[in-house]
């Protein structure tokens, strides 16, 4: 690590001082700096402004991170930060929000000890686009809607929510075989552990950071190392067995997002040991932005649909399918709608 720093400091004074040619005399003029930042690894930041289609609500649609680990994604005091990955290049993502609803801007910090091109910016800005569907149109959700008076009045308090998205289906696909019939908050427990041990560190300012792992270094983890992370023998065989699938080429997860019919998708992804309909449903709604799928199966989803619609009785996946169908290929936004809706009713005090 100090050979790092001192590399990058000697470059810095001969582009500046290209006089300076002899060795002593660098390391006279650098003395006093490697004693200072030896040690440490100097943080590359680069800035972008990005602007979503309106209407657009950041911290609406931010606010689902507000319980994330801080070394790993989070929303807290206005400011939204993630790692992503950029090729083979780890960076640290914060967003900030400078605009309104009806004319957003936002402001996008890149961190890496790593420089950044002029691509590697491209591809961060379409990451961050693909976090936040930042070219979602609301627009004709809520046209469509509007003769739902429950979810119109909604609307009316979350205009401009965005449905999230996971930067690749790997990690939409692995999370979702992780809370497979546990509990929410177990399951994000368990899913901070997996990244905290097998996603590459970042070291940025004193403090670090974590990225999702590869599908690479799953397909690599050892069983043990999995079920240490809390994961049953099952879970733990079918996230290294379908990382291994795609590590050989056997398996593109990306394909499916060309994918136009959501059955298709259900359909090959239920071929895979591990994966049901629910796990490939969640998937598709986090991994891909499939505002059509509306995962029925799931129990928070029926309970929400309940509460609005059907005074919290219980209800069936089929009978909050039909519910469904009046929202048209919107069910999921829909769903997530009242997801959220539900969050903050919660939360007042």
């Amino acid at each position: 690590m100090s050979d790092y720093c001192s590399d990058q400091t000697i470059f810095a004074f001969r582009i500046f001082f290209p006089r300076i040619r002899t060795k002593s005399v660098f390391s006279i003029v650098l003395k006093g700096i490697f004693s200072t930042c030896r040690g440490t690894i100097l943080t590359k930041t680069e800035r972008l402004i990005l602007k979503p289609i309106p209407p657009f609500d950041f911290h609406l649609s931010a606010i689902v991170f507000s319980e994330g680990d801080r070394q790993i994604r989070r929303f807290e005091k206005g400011k939204f930060w993630q790692v992503i990955r950029i090729d083979d290049k780890i960076v640290l993502v914060t967003i900030k929000a400078m605009g309104s609803v009806d004319n957003p801007k936002l402001l996008v910090e890149l961190k890496s000890n790593q420089e950044t091109s002029a691509s590697d910016k491209n591809k961060a800005r379409q990451i961050v686009n693909t976090i936040l569907n930042l070219d979602f149109d609301l627009r004709s959700f809520y046209e469509h809607v509007k003769n739902d008076k429950i979810l119109t009045e909604l609307i009316q308090r979350l205009r401009g929510l965005r449905v999230p998205t996971t930067p690749t289906v790997f990690e939409a696909l692995i999370d979702s075989i992780i809370e497979q019939q546990i509990s929410l908050n177990v399951a994000h427990v368990l899913e901070t552990r997996v990244i905290k041990t097998f996603g590459e560190a970042l070291n940025l300012d004193s403090e670090v950071y974590y990225a999702y792992p590869t599908p690479q270094r799953l397909a690599s983890a050892d069983l043990h190392r999995l079920r240490k992370c809390g994961l049953s023998q099952k879970k733990a065989e079918y996230v290294n067995q379908v990382s291994s699938l795609i590590t050989i080429g056997k398996l593109d997860l990306e394909r499916f997002r060309e994918y136009r019919n959501a059955e298709e998708i259900v359909s090959e992804l239920d071929e895979i040991r591990g994966i049901g309909i629910w796990t490939a449903e969640l998937t598709m709604v986090r991994g891909m932005g499939r505002v059509d799928v509306m995962p029925a199966d799931d129990l928070g989803v029926r309970r929400t649909i309940s509460h609005f619609y059907r005074k919290d009785r219980r209800i069936s996946s089929e009978e909050a399918r039909k519910i469904g169908e009046k929202w048209g290929k919107w069910k999921g936004l829909a769903a997530f709608y009242l997801i959220v809706a539900e969050i903050l009713e919660d939360e007042k005090p």
